[in-house]
């Protein structure tokens, strides 16, 4: 590198300087010297080589002692290198006829430290302009420039919004530069984020260079522009029972603290922090809701429903009916939202809704009306009727020669509840038969039978007896030796609706039959009453005959 047209060594501060000497070693060589000029041009000698006697010796210059080394080709090394290095260094070649001499330019080269950001502000403010904080960078040869920048952009000066001042200080003792660059800024919202940072550009030893801060946010504080109402949890659907916070936030920074918080009814402000709790709320909570800064600049609102359900069942509880009364039941729901009911008996889901015209003893159980709104969660009702039908003992006999014509199967029919209890007796002896097999008792019905071979006519009776009353029924049995007529046994309950059909169609032909006979026999009485009058007027008529010849035998006597 050349420096004025002269050859310059560029050299790192620190490092070792290393000058050659420039010169060709001319013949007759006696020795060789280096120096360096003062400001005002006037040597100072600092080395001496002698070409014949090849000892070197230096001169004693503080700024240089113990730092200087000349070889044998004349180049002159310095340790340590200094700012105070830089200078015009000569190279002294002498003969004994001329004296030749080259000049050698040094500069030293320092990088400064990497910039920080000190003395930051605690926080910016809108619409003011403060302090942002200084950009320091240290130990610099020569002097750097430094350079402010925002998201990456430089940051020009603008008044009264940008305001940049740069300061370098030297070491007297070392010669090298402190910037400090201060930066003065008034911040908008959108700096929340903001990433500030400087730069600092120096020269090195092969050009320009930069070195930049580590980037620093600042806490941007700005005033609330608008008030926001939310109600927690974050549920579309609200349910009396339901524990509901409100809470109020405002977009400026930092965040209001304290809130009023407007609750339908009330026509004042209730004072609070960011959140208001409600709990247990109730269908009366339902309304519009409203929050705003202390000072009631801004507000915000908000609607809430609180969904409910109520179920009325009548009746309900416990209810004892007797049989073949009425029971009118109604469930009645008033809810929020469309409700969907349905209704549970003995754990089966009916598909009707129950009706009680006349009572019978297989409507007797557990009845549950059950209700909920689909769309809220957890918002179901529930209502419970046990309902118990009693009857007083009705008792139907039954009696069957068995097929091996051995013995009879006398069965008594038993309806009733709460269940009768059966005795059976033998007229006569009065004795209790504790023989008889019951069958299962379903619906308030059930069976009680025994099986009997009698050798002689009996008369079996059947008691039945519950809390509302006691039956008693008789029957004739023949011995097992005379025939009778079997009575069917009978039908469970899912044939009964058939037998009866059966029955009536019985019924329906005996009585035709009947009707058809009667029709008959009157004919048959006026067709024998009209053949007795004519029968009356022959006999008359007979008798006239009769009477003639009689008078006139006596009437030929008497002439004789």
């Amino acid at each position: 590198p050349l420096a004025l047209g002269l050859y310059t060594v560029n050299a790192v501060y620190g490092d070792t300087i290393t000058m050659p000497c420039r010169l060709e070693v001319p013949d007759g060589l006696m020795f060789g010297k280096w120096k360096y000029e003062m400001p005002n041009g006037s040597p100072v000698f600092i080395a001496f080589r002698s070409s014949t006697k090849k000892n070197v010796q230096y001169d004693d210059v503080p700024d240089y002692k113990d730092r200087l080394s000349l070889s044998e080709n004349y180049t002159l090394s310095i340790k340590n290198a200094r700012i105070s290095d830089e200078k015009r260094f000569v190279c002294m070649l002498v003969t004994e006829d001329d004296v030749s001499e080259e000049p050698t330019i040094v500069k030293v080269f320092k990088q400064p430290s990497q910039p920080e950001i000190l003395h930051q502000a605690d926080f910016l403010e809108t619409e003011k302009l403060q302090m942002l904080g200084e950009c320091v960078s240290r130990e610099s040869y020569p002097e750097g420039n430094v350079t402010w920048y925002k998201n990456g952009r430089v940051l020009q000066p603008v008044e009264e919004v940008v305001v940049i001042s740069l300061q370098k200080i030297v070491d007297k003792l070392t010669g090298l530069f402190t910037m400090t660059s201060s930066l003065q800024y008034m911040p908008k919202k959108e700096d929340a984020n903001a990433k500030f940072s400087c730069v600092v550009t120096y020269y090195g030893p092969s050009g320009q260079k930069t070195i930049q801060s580590e980037p620093v946010v600042f806490d941007v504080h700005y005033p609330t522009e608008k008030v926001t109402i939310q109600v927690l949890p974050q549920s579309s659907t609200i349910k009396e029972g339901d524990n509901i916070t409100l809470k109020c936030s405002g977009n400026g920074n930092p965040p209001p603290q304290e809130f009023l918080f407007y609750i339908p009814g009330e026509t004042e402000g209730i004072r609070s922090s960011d959140t208001y709790i409600m709990t247990d709320v109730r269908r009366n909570a339902t309304g519009e809701y409203k929050c705003s800064l202390t000072d009631k600049s801004m507000m915000d609102s908000t609607t809430i429903t609180v969904h409910y359900l109520d179920l009325q069942l009548t009746p309900s509880g416990e209810v004892t009916k007797q049989i073949g009364e009425a029971l009118p039941v109604s469930c009645t729901i008033s809810s929020s939202r469309n409700a969907t009911v349905f209704w549970i008996k003995d754990n089966t889901r009916m598909q009707t809704s129950p009706s009680f015209s006349s009572l019978q003893y297989q409507d007797a159980g557990n009845y549950i009306c059950e209700t909920t709104l689909q769309e809220v969660e957890g918002l179901k009702k529930r209502k419970t009727l046990k309902l118990i039908v009693e009857g007083k003992p009705q008792i139907k006999m039954t009696k069957k020669t068995n097929t091996n014509k051995m013995s009879k199967t006398i069965i008594c029919h038993v309806e009733g509840f709460p269940k009768p209890a059966v005795q059976w007796t033998v007229t006569g002896s009065g004795s209790i038969i504790n023989k008889a097999k019951e069958t299962k008792y379903v619906n308030g019905k059930f069976s009680s039978k025994i099986v009997i071979a009698p050798e002689e006519n009996v008369t079996l009776t059947c008691i039945a007896e519950n809390q509302l009353e006691r039956t008693v029924t008789s029957l004739n049995v023949s011995a097992i030796s005379i025939p009778e007529y079997d009575e069917p046994e009978d039908r469970n309950d899912d044939n009964s609706e058939k037998v009866n059909d059966q029955a009536k169609l019985i019924v329906g032909i005996v009585v035709g039959l009947l009707l058809a006979a009667l029709v008959a026999g009157v004919v048959y009485w006026l067709y024998v009453k009209k053949s007795k009058t004519a029968s009356k007027h022959v006999d008359k008529d007979l008798g006239n005959i009769e009477e003639n010849k009689k008078l006139e035998e006596n009437n030929h006597k008497s002439e004789t």
